[in-house]
């Protein structure tokens, strides 16, 4: 793949990779071997985690559509081959977040897939992209569900700063673009049709009430991790790349 051709983003916009029949890829070992590499890449390069993490899904049995799109992953990789996550150190110690999901975006069983990404001043330094655990019945159950994982993330970095002796924020803000999930941790009522995900909701407002986070509402055109939950075009992903900040070193 050294001299193949350059692509612009890791997976197509109208990529719809799902688990239907079809012809398997012949060298299934060599499938796994290149996807569970891609993993560690993903360690520096938060910008592929949706796509590594879709293909990830079908390691038991790949097809030669899946074959095709890791190739599509190496291709961008190939192009992008001197990016990396660019960290300065005059970035301010302040810690905030973004949550999202793409409700009942997988075509074979409907579960979401949520993600969140934690910044400490302008440079991310925790992400994740993954298909949750069990089919949400709305969209704002799937944010939720992505709300409660980006709030234990911010626990846990908020402890290790402390432990680190590094000074952050009382209230840490998490970014949401979903306006029924933002609403609910401000009504003291607990609505009937939100029973089913009493957990989550008690356990972010819980934090919500310490003054340990602060849920806040944020257009879906300025939302982040929206390159962690879905494909996206080219534009847009080199939008949201620039966010992440993963691009080329500066010329010397």
């Amino acid at each position: 793949m050294t001299s193949c051709k350059p692509v612009d983003t890791p997976l197509s916009a109208s990529s719809k990779l799902r688990l239907i029949p079809g012809t398997l890829y012949s060298d299934p070992t060599r499938y796994r071997q290149i996807v569970e590499a891609l993993q560690y890449l993903t360690f520096t390069r938060p910008n592929i985690c949706y796509a590594v993490n879709k293909v990830c899904q079908f390691m038991h049995a790949p097809t030669k559509d899946h074959w095709s799109a890791v190739k599509r992953i190496l291709r961008y990789l190939q192009a992008t081959a001197t990016y990396g996550l660019y960290i300065t150190r005059d970035s301010p110690l302040s810690l905030h977040g973004f949550t999202d999901a793409d409700w009942a975006g997988s075509i074979d069983d409907r579960k979401s897939t949520g993600g969140y990404l934690v910044y400490l001043g302008s440079t991310p330094i925790s992400w994740k992209s993954g298909k949750q655990r069990i089919v949400a019945r709305s969209s704002t159950e799937a944010e939720y569900k992505a709300l409660a994982d980006g709030t234990a993330e911010i626990l846990w970095i908020r402890s290790l700063l402390t432990e680190l002796r590094v000074p952050s924020s009382t209230v840490t803000t998490l970014w949401c673009d979903n306006l029924r999930a933002t609403f609910l941790f401000t009504n003291p009522v607990f609505h009937a049709h939100t029973k089913h995900v009493e957990i989550d909701y008690h356990f972010v407002r819980d934090r919500v009430t310490k003054q340990e986070i602060q849920v806040r509402f944020i257009s879906s055109k300025d939302q982040l991790t929206d390159v962690l939950t879905k494909p996206l075009p080219p534009v847009s992903f080199a939008y949201f790349r620039s966010k992440l900040r993963v691009e080329s070193p500066p010329s010397a």
